[in-house]
């Protein structure tokens, strides 16, 4: 009997190196490199726009 995925749920946790967090300066200077929200926001897209061409490629079969 065949399983069917009606709902796919991908959480990602992405931290600093501990090398960098550690030391006084570690966290002011890792605050500001932080990559702008449109530019998360456009990676995000992108992943998503791939797994989704990935799972209509496997529906299509």
């Amino acid at each position: 009997m065949p399983i069917e995925i009606r709902e796919l749920v991908i959480r990602a946790r992405v931290e600093e190196p501990a090398a960098q967090q550690s030391g006084p300066a570690g966290s002011a200077a890792g605050a500001g490199n932080a990559p702008p929200q449109q530019d998360i926001q456009q990676i995000v897209a992108i992943c998503t726009e791939e797994v989704m061409k990935l799972l209509k490629k496997q529906n299509d079969r």
